[in-house]
């Protein structure tokens, strides 16, 4: 199954990036859902319309639908030997 989890229509963000599964969600400081990635980053997932549409990170049945999903972890990207 696939999830546009990016609001960009071809993009292909598999070629030289980093992924990373989901392993749980959480909030920041601003209340903002973050997702857990395996590798120990968090990423944000956010409901922002109308520039981001992601309704599921509002349900935790949502949420659960999109565990074990890969996420291009920008921070693995950018500084692969980054401290978590």
């Amino acid at each position: 199954m696939k999830f546009e989890l990016f609001g960009v229509y071809g993009t292909d963000f598999s070629q030289g990036s980093m992924k990373q599964k989901i392993t749980g969600f959480d909030k920041d400081d601003e209340d903002h859902w973050r997702a857990i990635l395996e590798c120990g980053h968090r990423q944000h997932v956010r409901h922002d319309p109308p520039m981001t549409s992601r309704d599921w990170v509002l349900s935790k049945e949502g949420r659960n639908s999109r565990l074990g999903l890969e996420l291009d972890c920008k921070r693995c990207d950018e500084e692969p030997d980054a401290v978590k």
